[in-house]
């Protein structure tokens, strides 16, 4: 039977990979949170942009059904 330094040994190694993995882990969760984040972002200020051209657009309607009449 192996030492129970050797296993002590072991121990670590295994919790050390798997500290490693949890890390990396909680690293690419990160990054995926902070993309949606911008993305959604991005997709309030799209959204403000189409309702401003609506507006535009609107206003162009008026106007040129006024100066048919």
């Amino acid at each position: 039977m192996a030492k129970k330094s050797e296993l002590k040994d072991a121990a670590a190694r295994i919790g050390t990979a798997i500290g490693e993995v949890d890390g990396a882990a909680h690293r690419a969760a990160r990054k995926a949170a902070g993309a949606a984040h911008v993305a959604s972002q991005e997709l309030i200020a799209l959204g403000k942009q189409v309702d401003k051209l609506k507006r535009q657009l609107e206003k162009s309607t008026q106007r040129l059904k006024s100066a048919l009449k």
